[in-house]
């Protein structure tokens, strides 16, 4: 009988046979035969669920090592590690445990961070002898604490060995790559083809790129594309593919073209790669074509060359693009991928699409901060104040928290609104929320205040914070202009250069100058103005001279202007010649108003209220044909002068 039953179980490849063997093995009391029932935990982890084979292999009485590495090895495959370290355990209490043996629970070690379970299995390694002529068990070990972000003890197990194989270096190359060490990752690669004239394998290659890349470290990267072409390996393509994202991440669209074109077998992720390269270097348009070339030639896309094909379209505002690829990732179910719907919502957002961004956003079965965050500053983004505190109020009805980044933006929403009492509102949040220690915060809340009407609380905040940075003090330079308190924001302006060590930069006198501005402080304004340039060597910006040219329009020295203009440096914005033409026909000048007005209409032919400003000028000096002539191409080009709007809400 023992020899038939051996036999059926040798032919066995059913579970419904295989349950009716161990029937008949337990009726015939031929389960306590150790080599039979051994066989039969073998044939149980091979065709049912493995907990099956564990319950007959724990009614064996003395298992042999095989069938036990054999569960051990199917409960690695299920990723049941906890049962593949409690099996351990309690089988080799007492035994002796081979390589394999090792090897299945250091895996199961490294995927659960078990670095002390860990160092009992290399403590078994070395009473039993298996460390020192077993290169896997010594590959394991490194990996294993690697994966427990210990590369101390890394080092020390790669050192016991004096002859380290390729599998040894790659494996501690590898660690400290995973560890994000990319210089000691280089270090060990360099000690290993320097030193010991190891000759590194494509698999070795790949972690070593993936270092380079880390370092953005295009000379290294480009070594080793050399190094790779000298010794002719046959289409690598995994280590390519590391290559292009290594020229992707450094911005070397030409190093990238060029590989990507002697590529025979592209895979979805070299399509990736390329397209994403193109797509974050100024290349949208053929970001574009590279993907409408994938899909051509069939490849099937996944994720990530989808959000870099819709990124190339956000950034050249190639809506009518997007919206395709926006079919066909619906198509493909890709929209389902939140990473996706969040390049979707930034791409409508930025085409000046919104209800199509928030038709995606209603969509999403799942939402995380990133997308919520996309959908609210989009709709900041394209002017819907009132739409981004809505989204602002749902997403904290969702539990989602906002972060500091959230908050400025929500209080810039706040700011354009004007409604003070939702001022503060948020300013109770960010207190309760422990964010009133962060510095932009506390200058989009005074810039908030300031707004809103209430110049007394936005003093306050600012007073209340005990680090005062640039961005702080210019943010209440900018509070006192709003309210026409220049006199306050000069007093502010000497006692931070006196009082502080803060040193005052390009937005800080922007703010001093508008400041002026709005007060009609004309020689104050222009002292200013000569300190930026004199005293702190600041180069001005276009704003900065629009602020000085209305500010000597306003006295009538439209000649001095004129010259401040023409020794700009930067390119003259149609603010500066918008802030001469006022100037101009307030002082009734039509020579020069005509120059502002040729170079505001070349830089901005669509605004309606140059033509005005231009026509009043000419009425003013009588040519009332020429005052005539442009009334009439405001109207043959149906513009429109935006009116002006009240900023706080009573």
């Amino acid at each position: 009988m023992h020899e038939i039953v051996l036999k059926l179980v040798g032919v066995c490849r059913t579970a419904k046979l295989l349950t009716q063997l161990h029937s008949l093995t337990i009726r015939t009391g031929l389960l306590y035969d150790t080599h039979l029932a051994a066989k039969l935990t073998e044939l149980y982890v091979e065709l049912l669920p493995v907990h099956n084979g564990r319950k007959l292999f724990d009614e064996i009485p003395h298992p042999s090592i095989y069938t036990c590495n054999r569960i051990l090895q199917r409960f690695c495959g299920n990723k049941r590690y906890e049962e593949v370290l409690s099996l351990f355990s309690s089988t080799f209490l007492f035994e002796k445990p081979d390589h394999f043996t090792l090897l299945f629970v250091l895996k199961a070690c490294s995927a659960l961070n078990a670095l002390n379970f860990g160092k009992t299995i290399h403590g078994l390694g070395k009473k039993h002898g298996n460390i020192d002529s077993n290169m896997f068990l010594g590959s394991g070990l490194i990996d294993m604490y690697s994966k427990c972000g210990n590369m101390d003890d890394a080092l020390r197990t790669f050192e016991e060995y004096s002859k380290p194989d390729i599998v040894l270096w790659t494996t501690l190359v590898t660690g400290y790559e995973k560890n994000f060490k990319p210089d000691e990752a280089l270090a060990v690669f360099s000690g290993m083809v320097m030193t010991r004239g190891v000759i590194p394998d494509p698999i070795n290659l790949v972690t070593v790129v993936s270092a380079c890349t880390q370092l953005l470290n295009l000379k290294a990267g480009k070594n080793i594309h050399g190094f790779l072409i000298r010794k002719g390996y046959e289409n690598p393509l995994p280590l390519f593919n590391a290559l292009l994202n290594l020229y992707t991440k450094t911005g070397s669209i030409e190093y990238a073209g060029s590989l990507f074109r002697i590529i025979e077998e592209k895979d979805v992720i070299s399509w990736s790669c390329m397209i994403s390269c193109c797509a974050h270097n100024g290349a949208t348009d053929r970001a574009i074509s590279l993907f409408d070339e994938m899909i051509y030639k069939g490849v099937e896309p996944n994720s990530v060359c989808m959000i870099s094909a819709l990124q190339a379209c956000e950034a050249s505002c190639n809506i009518e693009k997007g919206r395709k690829i926006h079919e066909l990732a619906f198509q493909k179910g890709l929209e389902r991928d939140i990473l996706v719907s969040t390049a979707l919502i930034d791409m409508y957002m930025s085409c000046c699409a919104p209800n199509e961004a928030i038709m995606v956003f209603d969509r999403m079965l799942n939402k995380d901060a990133v997308s919520w965050f996309a959908l609210l500053c989009g709709c900041v983004q394209n002017g819907m104040a009132n739409k981004s505190m809505q989204i602002f109020c749902d997403m904290m009805a969702s539990d989602i928290q906002p972060d500091a980044t959230m908050m400025v933006k929500i209080l810039g929403s706040c700011s354009e609104l004007g409604v003070l009492q939702l001022t503060c509102c948020l300013h109770g949040y960010v207190i309760r929320g422990g964010f009133i220690s962060n510095l932009f915060i506390g200058a989009s809340l005074i810039e908030c205040y300031a707004k809103c009407g209430s110049l007394e609380e936005a003093i306050e905040v600012f007073e209340r914070l005990t680090d005062k940075d640039v961005v702080i003090w210019s943010s209440m330079f900018a509070g006192y202009g709003i309210h026409g308190q220049a006199r306050e924001s000069i007093k502010l302006f000497h006692r931070m250069v006196t009082d502080s060590t803060v040193r005052p930069n390009k937005v800080t006198f922007l703010s001093i100058l508008a400041a002026c501005s709005h007060a009609g402080f004309v020689e104050e304004g222009i002292e200013f103005f000569n300190m930026m340039l004199n005293e702190y060597q600041l180069m001005p910006e276009s704003k900065h001279y629009a602020i000085i040219v209305d500010l000597l329009g306003r006295t009538g020295e439209l000649d001095k202007a004129m010259c401040i203009i023409n020794q700009m440096q930067s390119q003259v914005g149609p603010h500066v010649w918008g802030a001469l033409l006022s100037a101009c026909k307030i002082h009734q000048n039509a020579e020069i108003g005509e120059v502002a007005a040729r170079n505001l209409l070349r830089l901005d032919p669509d605004h309606a209220g140059y033509y005005i400003l231009l026509s009043n000028v000419y009425a003013v000096d009588g040519k009332w044909d020429d005052a005539a002539e442009l009334r009439s191409s405001i109207k043959e080009k149906e513009l429109k002068k935006i009116t002006g709007q009240s900023v706080v809400k009573l």
